[in-house]
């Protein structure tokens, strides 16, 4: 009888971290044949091309983009085609990672997961939310569309990881831990990842969701493993998709699932180009106060910076942004990517013009 393939699905708000945390597990994979796939809202797969560069051509890392569109959601008609083509090369896969969009819920993909088409092949073995932890601290996730997303997303995972907590002291830690507590209660285990760093056996190999017998019990969080002779059930649909990782009699409709683009039109993403070469310090300025004045909660994507040769990542969370080399990034030209709430294009636009001295189209 075949084993069916382990799956972790990461999931995450808007520059959480998630791929950051997927780069580190790549590279202390050590034997592991891993399958990656990476999803994001924007249409420039900067995410993917990051966990690319971190698998360094390892024939035993395979990344796939899903780029501009939502994962496992009613319109996508990619993720049961690739996963059904990872089932097919299952003696070169031992684990398979899906990082959803940040505005996305996992659950759509552990839906498919238990369906038909699937459940023979793959079983889910953790869901991780990946928290950016100052935020947290901040409360920017305490109101209005972000912090509803944000929540779901917690109630859904397995694991909750607090990321970018270098340099918060102990009283800080409690104070996320109970804030995320306050808004998922049954997350079975809150994790550490100073300098983005997770000990791959605390993500990967967890097994919490191997089926029990009982079916309608929901667990509480518990800090035990399943038994070695646990085994997968035949049909996994009745698994119920929580992070209890019990069973039940009920089951997620995809209308559950609906990302906030879908439900809520003031979610927006475009790309911005130039052609002009930029002046980092002028492009990072212009960027910090087009989050101050537009409900700008994401950025990312590359640039061709004044006198370099090698293009320029770009990594911004609200008012927070990061340019670092980028060797190795094929890119002739600036693009960038903007994620927000009722953001208006020709605003941004016009400011990073009028800062940088230079055309974005």
């Amino acid at each position: 009888m075949k084993q069916p393939i382990p799956v972790t699905i990461v999931t995450g708000f808007l520059g959480a971290g998630k791929t950051t945390l997927l780069r580190s597990l790549i590279e202390k994979r050590q034997a592991r044949r891993l399958a990656l796939l990476i999803n994001e809202f924007g249409e420039i797969a900067v995410d993917g091309a990051l966990a690319r560069d971190a698998a360094a051509s390892d024939p035993h890392v395979q990344v796939e983009d899903f780029a501009h569109g939502l994962i496992a959601y009613g319109d996508d008609e990619r993720f049961v085609p690739a996963m059904q083509a990872i089932a097919a090369r299952r003696a070169q896969v031992d684990h398979v990672l899906i990082e959803t969009s940040g505005l996305a819920l996992p659950t759509a993909a552990m839906e498919l997961l238990q369906s038909e088409a699937l459940a023979d092949d793959f079983i889910l073995d953790a869901t991780l939310a990946v928290v950016d932890t100052p935020l947290l601290l901040e409360r920017a996730f305490d109101d209005g569309a972000p912090a509803t997303m944000f929540e779901q997303q917690l109630a859904a995972a397995d694991v909750v990881v607090l990321n970018k907590i270098d340099g918060l002291d102990e009283d800080a830690l409690l104070r996320a831990e109970e804030a995320v507590r306050a808004r998922a209660p049954n997350v079975r285990f809150l994790e550490l990842a100073y300098d983005a760093q997770l000990d791959i056996r605390l993500a990967l190999g967890l097994r919490l969701h191997q089926p029990t017998r009982t079916e309608h019990t929901h667990f509480t969080p518990v800090a035990t493993m399943p038994g070695p002779g646990a085994a997968p059930l035949a049909v996994q649909s009745r698994l119920n998709g929580h992070a209890h990782s019990g069973l039940g009699a009920h089951s997620h409709g995809l209308a559950t699932h609906k990302h906030f683009h879908e439900q809520d039109p003031g979610w927006l993403s475009f790309v911005l180009k130039s052609d002009a070469p930029q002046d980092p310090a002028k492009l990072q300025a212009a960027l910090v106060e087009a989050a101050r004045a537009e409900p700008l909660l994401r950025c990312k994507g590359y640039v061709q910076t004044t006198g370099a040769q090698e293009p320029t990542l770009v990594q911004g969370v609200r008012t927070r942004f990061a340019l670092t080399a980028a060797p190795g990034a094929a890119r002739t030209r600036s693009q960038l990517v903007f994620i927000g709430y009722h953001l208006s294009r020709a605003k941004v636009a016009a400011l990073l013009a009028a800062r940088t001295g230079c055309a974005w189209r």
